[in-house]
């Protein structure tokens, strides 16, 4: 049990650290927007030797593939329109339970609007326990638990291809027996949004053996193909981001050698680069300054290592002023290469948050469908436990440490 008293008296310390960093920041802010302003100028230069030094740079610095003065508002979205979202949850295998096993829960959410339709909330759980399934992963050196996140990953991936193509297909369906109805010409023009929470950008698999990555990242790309057939953005929300990739372009205006070449000139001093006078700030911090609620900043190209393994679905982002905070949105290569499906995306988002004060709709709904609540873990393992008993199976129950943690006799 936590001993208030005690962390009371600890308390004045860290308001007093977290005032000194609210001005340190300031400082940080000003520094990034000269930066800034300076780049805007030598944009064109800055990108040339980004990408001639680009393997030389001790950093990953995105591409701008806008004017860094870009602001755009979005659009006002259509009445009509469906989004779409997908999320995952999980109960962990454990030695201390009654069987080895794990239990992915992905959920299912596709809200039409003006369409006078219902809604589709869901959820699709599998439980995992054949041991071709539960180790196959030790043979690369990955945990059974590590592997479980990762399988959820692509489940989420692939759970969203298969809604955005049933979904255009049931939209184009109803609209062609409405217009039927009225004696109109079909019309199957209803914009489709798909949503996942976090980033497009599986920054894990660059740790992980090739057979492995490609386990998981290959079906995450077909259903990429799915919805780019199926003419269905796929885009990330990222709330909160932590990321650094866009002022990172910033560091090769920071530069002071004649050449951006950090093996050269600093590699002995990873540490204390004088690129870094802005460090540790975000990229949010500084956008939240420049854009207006209801407006987007410039286009990125990502240079994470692990986009080479995309094909032509590298990850593009920008950020964007949604009214409670700037977030950031990421979109594979095809939906930045259509510029009517980029700015329906961005509108259809905008609306999503506005409709959840704060937070898209859609995935909101997505993880509510998903998670596993502790009554839901306690149910699942009393419905195994009824099956293993009906199977004749005896001696079952949880080891001594678990029942023990679950109950004090203090």
């Amino acid at each position: 049990m936590l001993d208030l008293s005690k962390l009371a008296r600890q308390m004045q310390g860290i308001s007093t650290h977290l005032a000194q960093e609210a001005e340190a920041a300031r400082t940080r802010v000003d520094i990034a927007q000269t930066l800034m302003q300076q780049a805007t100028q030598r944009q064109v230069e800055l990108t040339t030797q980004r990408q001639a030094y680009e393997h030389r740079l001790l950093f990953a610095a995105a591409e701008p593939i806008e004017p860094l003065d870009t602001r755009i508002p979005l659009a006002t979205p259509p009445a009509a329109h469906t989004v779409i979202s997908s999320d995952g949850s999980q109960i962990s295998p454990s030695h201390h339970e009654i069987a080895y096993c794990y239990l992915l829960n992905i959920s299912r959410v596709a809200i039409h609007y003006g369409q006078n339709r219902y809604p589709l909330l869901d959820n699709l759980p599998e439980v995992i326990y054949r041991p071709e399934d539960l180790y196959a992963s030790r043979q690369w050196g990955i945990s059974t638990e590590e592997w479980m996140g990762y399988k959820r990953t692509a489940a989420e991936a692939v759970m969203l291809g298969e809604l955005g193509t049933e979904t255009t297909a049931q939209n184009a369906a109803q609209n062609a027996a409405q217009n039927v109805t009225q004696n109109a010409a079909p019309n199957t023009n209803i914009p489709v949004l798909a949503m996942t929470d976090g980033s497009l950008i599986y920054w894990f698999l660059e740790q992980i053996p090739a057979k492995a990555r490609d386990e998981i990242l290959n079906p995450v790309l077909e259903s990429w193909d799915r919805l780019r057939t199926a003419k269905v953005p796929v885009m990330g929300y990222i709330s909160a981001s932590r990321s650094g990739e866009a002022l990172n372009f910033l560091r090769l205006q920071a530069c002071p050698y004649e050449t951006p070449d950090c093996l050269t000139h600093c590699e002995d001093d990873r540490g204390q680069m004088p690129c870094q006078r802005f460090f540790p700030l975000r990229d949010v911090t500084l956008w939240a300054m420049s854009l207006a609620p209801g407006e987007r900043g410039p286009l990125w190209k990502s240079s994470a290592d692990i986009l080479s393994c995309y094909g032509d679905h590298a990850v593009y982002f920008c950020y964007v002023h949604v009214g409670a905070e700037v977030a950031r949105v990421e979109f594979p290569q095809w939906v930045v290469e259509d510029s009517e499906l980029l700015n329906s995306a961005l509108s259809l988002m905008l609306a999503q948050v506005q409709k959840g004060f704060g937070y898209p709709v859609a995935l909101a709904e997505a993880h509510n469908q998903a998670v596993v609540r502790g009554g839901d873990r306690t149910r699942f393992f009393t419905l195994l436990e009824q099956q293993m008993i009906r199977a004749g199976l005896q001696n079952i129950g949880t080891s001594f440490k678990e029942a023990r943690k679950r109950g004090s006799i203090a």
